[in-house]
């Protein structure tokens, strides 16, 4: 879209944006109240990994069949009603928690199901809608400060969820849930989406499905990119999934060195989030990828070296700053690149192919990861992940489709706004 027909996009983008990052940092002081309570609660490795599991399978199973709907209904819309949903089952389970002594498990499994599958819509409404609300070359950078918005929220949401989850009771805490909801539907309202025409074709989700499959593979170049973005998610889920065990059971450290860590890794990614929002205009975003799954797997690999000693986790903190920095570069550039590919009115079936694709392998990381790291011990799962990173960029890197796509991409976009 060019910059001339939309004159107030800027105001627009950065009023979406606020809602984003409002109701964004609201939902996720709720769920790591509702991670620590379990934990406090149950004490147990199961009860977590299946609370975990719950957060991400609707993502990684259900994705190919949401986009065909995000394509056809409003969008404002696919992005108020899961909200509204979600703040639902947050009242029933703060009423529940009030009357009872303690929340039923099967309930809080239930709400983390239900939250689970409302970002399931509205990631790849987010996603899809982004080309639509910027002009064209300000895409990455848009893209970089979104990566940005999200980067805050995970800096801000643990310190700020430990400290109401110690002053609030948990069952009021939960209804946290609600005001973020009412106010990012509050800013949302006065948000300009533009709406592509509704396509007139009933949904057939198999159909529809097959059909983001096919766009993706007639794609060469970005169908090999998103099999070895799965890979690399393969390869590196196990060993994030493990950042508490390998602060606290390898080097010994605390609680409050724990959350240390993901405060840590979030400001990287906010560091590297900014970088490509102010220098994000790349003629080939391919070196930028290729960089950061370079530093992502020295990093990794450098952490599983390290000696277990306090020494040792000042060294592990400095890694995961960088560590942190490098990886909005892989997922918010490859974002940018897909939504550069395909018509807006494809992009929703495309979109949630390829969520599904990268999404499933995390779950999978995630079964072996706990075994895996009993036998061999956690820091080896980080030598894994860093031989698997670095053998990723390799193969990105070997292969001329995948190397030369962003290039070809940008070029023949050049030639189309030139010609037309």
């Amino acid at each position: 879209m060019e910059t001339s027909l939309l004159p107030h996009w800027r105001r627009n983008i950065y009023l979406f944006l606020t809602s984003q990052f409002l109701s964004g940092i609201t939902s996720m002081v709720v769920q790591y109240a509702i991670i620590w309570y379990l934990t406090k609660q149950t004490g147990s490795a199961t009860v977590l990994s299946l609370a975990t599991l719950l957060g991400m399978l609707p993502m990684a199973l259900l994705s190919p069949f949401v986009g065909p709907f995000v394509d056809r209904l409003n969008k404002k819309g696919l992005l108020i009603v899961p909200d509204i949903i979600a703040a639902i089952f947050a009242i029933i389970l703060s009423v529940v928690g009030t009357l009872q002594d303690t929340f039923p498990l099967w309930l809080i499994f239930i709400s983390l199901l239900v939250r689970a599958i409302a970002q399931t819509f509205q990631m790849p409404t987010i996603q899809s809608i982004l080309p639509t609300m910027v002009p064209t070359e300000e895409l990455t950078k848009i893209n970089g400060q979104l990566g940005m918005v999200q980067s805050a929220n995970m800096i801000i949401a643990p310190a700020l969820g430990a400290f109401l989850f110690a002053i609030v009771p948990i069952n009021f805490l939960i209804l946290l849930d609600v005001v973020g909801a009412v106010i990012g539907i509050a800013l949302l309202l006065f948000v300009s989406i533009p709406e592509h025409p509704v396509i007139d074709e009933p949904v057939h989700l198999l159909t529809d499905a097959k059909f983001g499959l096919d766009k993706l593979r007639n794609t060469p170049g970005l169908w090999a990119f998103t099999l070895i973005g799965a890979a690399f998610t393969l390869m590196f889920m196990p060993a994030a999934s493990l950042y508490p065990l390998m602060t606290m059971g390898y080097f010994h450290g605390t609680v409050g060195q724990a959350g240390l860590i993901e405060v840590v890794y979030s400001v990287g990614m906010l560091a590297g989030g900014t970088i490509i929002g102010i220098f994000g205009n790349w003629r080939n975003r391919m070196k930028p990828i290729l960089w950061s799954m370079l530093a992502m797997g020295l990093t990794f690999g450098a952490s599983g070296f390290l000696p277990g000693t306090q020494r040792g986790f000042i060294l592990f903190v400095i890694l995961n700053a960088l560590a942190g920095m490098a990886t909005p570069f892989f997922s918010t550039l490859m974002m940018a690149m897909i939504q550069q590919s395909f018509l807006p009115e494809h992009l929703g079936r495309v979109l949630g192919v390829m969520n599904s694709i990268t999404s499933i392998a995390g779950p999978l990381g995630l079964i072996f990861a706990g075994p895996l790291a009993d036998v061999i011990g956690v820091e080896k799962l980080f030598i894994i992940g860093s031989m698997g990173s670095l053998l990723c960029g390799l193969t990105m890197l070997l292969m001329p489709t995948v190397r030369h796509y962003d290039a070809q991409l940008q070029a023949t976009q050049l030639t189309d706004s030139t010609t037309n």
